[in-house]
């Protein structure tokens, strides 16, 4: 397709704004994908090009993290491993995604999660950073990864409960753990994609230095601003979401 310069602003805009949302909480995606498909991409490649800027966001963002003094990359290499495995066979599935029945099962699971999050079910108290339920954790990071490959469109509204409620991480170390594994799967469900559907690399580049951008200052603010910022955004942007994908 033409590549013309108000086509790479508008990517780049649409880049900061879900780079930022996906730090503090998931569903960027939501953005930067329609805005692919508004400019005549077709699904599959939309999905497929999204990656790149969710790559250069999650590098941007870990390392905001850990010059901030988060990381525990133990930790978090052994739960991108568990997501990678799932990531692969949902990309295997998402290049040939076709139709919009994928978005009614989605908004079901966002209000579900919602519900779990504002009633507090399942929560226990911990000590601060200590995770708990270490094989349950894992074992459900294969769940996120495959629907990461499959869409990528909200995994990070999967990704902190799971880190939250059934690991008992605080808001801030469930991001600083999200935002890895989303890197590192990512990096597979690419090499997926590239493998199987055209990946519009210039439009991928502009939409990367924009998620660049947000995804440095969505890490930044959730160190600096905590757990209240991260709760606000990650509820409103769930609740726009589930919105959009029910009625829109």
């Amino acid at each position: 397709m033409d590549i013309e310069v108000w086509k790479i602003a508008l990517l780049f805009a649409a880049g900061v704004a879900s780079g930022w949302i996906n730090v503090l909480a998931g569903g960027g995606s939501i953005l930067a994908v329609p805005v692919m498909v508004f400019l005549g991409l077709p699904g599959p490649v939309a999905n497929g090009t999204n990656r790149i800027g969710i790559i250069a966001q999650n590098i941007f963002a870990v390392w905001g993290f850990f010059r901030k003094g988060f990381s525990d990359f133990r930790l978090s290499a052994s739960l991108a491993a568990c997501a990678s495995v799932g990531a692969f066979f949902g990309a295997n599935l998402g290049v040939r995604l076709e139709g919009v029945w994928f978005e009614r099962t989605l908004a079901l699971i966002m209000l579900a999660i919602l519900v779990i999050m504002l009633t507090g079910v399942g929560q226990r108290p911990t000590e601060a950073g200590k995770p708990r339920n270490i094989a349950l954790g894992h074992m459900l990071f294969v769940g996120a990864g495959f629907w990461g490959g499959f869409i990528q469109i909200g995994v990070g509204f999967l990704m902190m409960p799971i880190l939250n409620r059934v690991m008992g991480l605080d808001l801030v170390r469930t991001n600083m753990h999200k935002v890895f594994v989303a890197l590192v799967f990512s990096v597979v469900a690419l090499a997926v994609f590239a493998a199987n559907v055209k990946i519009q690399w210039m439009l991928g580049l502009a939409l990367a230095a924009g998620y660049a951008v947000g995804g440095w200052l969505g890490a930044n603010s959730a160190v600096t601003r905590g757990e209240a910022l991260i709760k606000r955004v990650f509820y409103l942007a769930l609740v726009a979401m589930a919105i959009k994908l029910l009625f829109f």
